[in-house]
């Protein structure tokens, strides 16, 4: 387990337990330490701050797109390429069946090591990987296919090479495609959703949210740059962006919080992807009955309210 820097007495309380257990000869003072730091963790993690969150959406641990594929879909076949320049290994896509019904999958990827998050780009797309998902929404458009997206991105990449291929009418052309869909469309913010990078996937009918995930316009440190000429305050503008899935779903912006295991998803995979599966299942039995034009009303009506109060 890699522990975060506010996590360092519950690190510590562990490592005593470990070591106690390797002694031999203290299994019971070692079970008391678990226990208090199990009592601890549910405690910390009751009143994260803002920047917590978002150094926990953004731990290396946290469950990634092939988790949840293999968690929750069975059959997944991924599709590649725009059709116009390259295949984007940021986002990926593919036909899947959930529990049964088919669906198409839609997702950022950030990578587990080194060398995936290098191949990967650590989620962040470029003009390529919106092109491709404006290719396979019109798939699901025609087949009638349920779409669902899977949002972890720090945002759209901002090299000269995607400016030069048209980054920003791309993200425009993914949010506009979303919009237009005749299909249910959910979103999950899993991670890190971040600026237009996010929104190009998540201009949904439902935009679920992970109770330690983090979704902004811009990202703390950025924000903290722009305002108080340093990253250093990025504490100071988490708090002030209302990032955090209880402040957006109060704000109106998400429909649903999805609750995390005890001390955050990356802790347990298969409890976090469990209470996903049950929040998706809701959502799409709650979507089915609606015809494409109302899906398409829906969906502009929820983001043209957005900050009206």
């Amino acid at each position: 387990m890699q522990y975060l820097g506010f996590e360092k007495p519950i690190e510590t309380l562990a490592a005593h337990a470990a070591a106690l257990r390797r002694s031999g000869a203290g299994e019971a003072e070692a079970a008391m330490l678990d226990e208090r730091a199990e009592r601890q963790l549910v405690d910390l993690y009751a009143r994260l701050t803002p920047w917590q969150r978002t150094q926990v959406a953004r731990h290396p641990d946290r469950p990634h797109f092939r988790h949840f594929v293999e968690g929750l879909f069975d059959e997944f076949l991924p599709l590649a390429g725009d059709r116009a320049f390259a295949d984007d290994t940021a986002i990926i896509g593919g036909l899947a069946k959930f529990e049964g019904r088919s669906v198409l999958v839609i997702g950022h990827v950030k990578g587990e090591d080194t060398t995936s998050r290098l191949h990967h780009n650590f989620g962040m797309a470029r003009p390529e990987g919106y092109r491709k998902a404006i290719r396979l929404m019109d798939l699901a458009d025609r087949f009638g296919l349920p779409v669902i997206t899977l949002v972890d991105t720090p945002g759209a990449f901002p090299g000269i090479d995607a400016e030069a291929r048209g980054q920003a009418e791309a993200i425009a052309r993914s949010t506009e495609r979303c919009l237009s869909l005749g299909v249910p469309l959910i979103a999950v913010i899993v991670g890190e959703g971040g600026s237009g990078g996010a929104v190009a996937l998540a201009a949904a009918n439902r935009v679920l949210m992970f109770e330690h995930a983090v979704y902004s316009v811009i990202s703390p440190e950025g924000c903290a740059s722009i305002l108080w000429r340093g990253a250093d305050r990025a504490p100071d503008a988490a708090e002030a962006m209302k990032i955090t899935a209880a402040d957006l779903l109060r704000l109106g912006v998400i429909h649903r919080i999805v609750y995390e295991p005890k001390g955050g998803a990356h802790r347990d995979h298969p409890g976090a992807i469990k209470r996903l599966s049950l929040a998706l299942r809701a959502e799409l039995d709650g979507l089915k009955t609606l015809s494409p034009a109302e899906l398409r009303t829906e969906r502009r009506n929820f983001f043209l309210q957005l900050g009206r109060g």
